[in-house]
């Protein structure tokens, strides 16, 4: 992430110089969803998701997921231009987990509305206007500076305001990561109830999102440690008694067909052996 500008600028400079910048305009973009979140769940708690400021929320929600994804993408790009980098194929391209929220954010933008799907993106930005806000724009805002006579190399005060949202990110991130892993699990349930019921563009959207789901799993600790939760949980619930022998025959099935297409989703077995690299988000 780029510094903030000198503190030495008078204050409009400084923020002129920092709206200016291209992540100005990815910190806008999650500012844009977490709004429009906001504005929608009022739709959404009065059972009104059909209207039209609903729909206007819902989707404006999208195109500013597509983006800041888009950004950081692009971003990722010129760097890997300006250094001569090796171009890394489609199945690099796609590893990148940037490159998988905008193919999603993209799909829900033209799919029908699930709600849900707005969660992760908005948890997401929490944490990326967090950081910026307390890396670029209360320095831009309100710049420490060391006190006068100071000694040489004497650092300025830290912003109690920076200090804190710095706390909170510490504090709540792998926990905030893990509620994005389980809303994720929960929103492919919720798209298989769809396609059983044959709702539009249901099944196109479920295979989409089984293989965006299929590689968070292979890239993110979080995810995995959401679904060994919610095996462990389901297997202590179907191996209770009085749990009906078809239950839990039903359950052994659906345990065997989800590791039979875990390995035969295996990406490492037809890259030589180089598996994705995993990520802790």
């Amino acid at each position: 992430m780029a510094p903030p500008p000198s503190a030495n600028l008078p204050l409009i400079d400084r923020i002129q110089a920092l709206v200016k910048t291209l992540q100005f305009a990815w910190f806008s973009g999650h500012l844009v969803l977490l709004l429009c979140i906001f504005r929608y769940s009022f739709s959404f708690v009065s059972f009104s998701f059909s209207s039209r400021m609903a729909r206007f929320t819902y989707r404006t929600a999208f195109i500013s997921a597509a983006l800041t994804y888009g950004i950081v993408v692009y971003k990722t790009w010129r760097a890997r231009q300006k250094v001569g980098a090796k171009h890394i194929g489609l199945l690099g391209l796609l590893s990148d987990e940037n490159v998988q929220y905008l193919i999603m954010a993209l799909v829900w933008l033209l799919a029908p509305q699930f709600s849900l799907a707005m969660l992760p993106y908005g948890i997401y930005s929490i944490f990326h206007v967090a950081t910026y806000t307390r890396n670029n724009v209360i320095p831009t805002v309100q710049p420490s500076k060391v006190p006068a006579g100071a000694s040489p190399g004497t650092k300025p005060p830290a912003n109690p305001i920076a200090e804190a949202i710095g706390n909170f990110v510490k504090k709540y991130y792998d926990f905030s990561m893990s509620i994005v892993s389980v809303l994720e699990i929960t929103l492919w349930g919720r798209l298989f109830l769809s396609a059983i019921f044959f709702q539009r563009w249901s099944w196109t959207v479920l295979a989409i999102y089984t293989v965006f789901l299929r590689t968070r799993f292979a890239q993110s600790s979080h995810v995995q440690d959401s679904f060994r939760l919610l095996e462990s949980r389901l297997d202590n619930f179907v191996g209770a008694q009085g749990t009906p022998p078809a239950a839990r025959s039903a359950w052994e099935v659906v345990k065997n067909s989800a590791r039979q297409f875990h390995d035969a989703t295996d990406i490492s077995k037809y890259t030589n052996g180089s598996a994705v690299p995993k990520k802790a988000t």
